[in-house]
This record gives structure tokens, sequence and C-alpha cells, in this order.
């Protein structure tokens, strides 16, 4: 019998991206499409399982960011193995 706070791991590659907004406030900002496209990308071999984090608009000072939390969420529970990030 499995303990209903067990951890499941299912394998997910994040991929996250965040910038303040620096181009208008209609759609995403320019370095978010490039930066998504970026980490979109990278991960070759585990491109059957990723999940896209996105903060377009909201400040790094802090982690009050929708994506950003659902992120750690998202480790917490065990869903995550690999996170991918455009610096």
């Amino acid at each position: 019998m499995q303990s209903k706070n067990k951890k499941k791991n299912i394998g997910i590659t994040a991929l996250y991206c965040r910038l303040s907004r620096d181009d208008g406030t209609e759609g995403d900002s320019n370095s978010v499409v490039i930066r998504n496209g970026f980490c979109r990308n990278t991960p070759k071999k585990t491109a059957d399982n990723t999940r896209h984090y996105v903060d377009d608009g909201y400040t790094g000072t802090n982690f009050n960011r929708p994506g950003f939390q659902k992120l750690l969420e998202d480790i917490e529970m065990g869903y995550v193995t690999a996170v991918i990030v455009m610096d």
C-alpha cells in the first residue's frame, strides 16, 4: 500500500523564463520569447516531458512570481528532475 504523502517523481524537465517587461504591455516580451525559444531547443533528450514556467513582467528582486512559485511547488512534490534557465 502506497502512502498518501509519498512524492511521485514523474521526471519533468522544467523550463523557467522571467524578465521584467521591456517592450510594451501587449503579449509576451521579446526577451521572454527569445529565452523561451532557447530553453525549448536545449533539452533534446527530454523534449517529451517538459513544462514551461514563465513570469513575464515580474521583477527578479523577490520570489513573489506565480510561475516561480509553481516551479518550487512542483519541485517539492518531486515532479521536477531538472531545471533549465537562461541567464
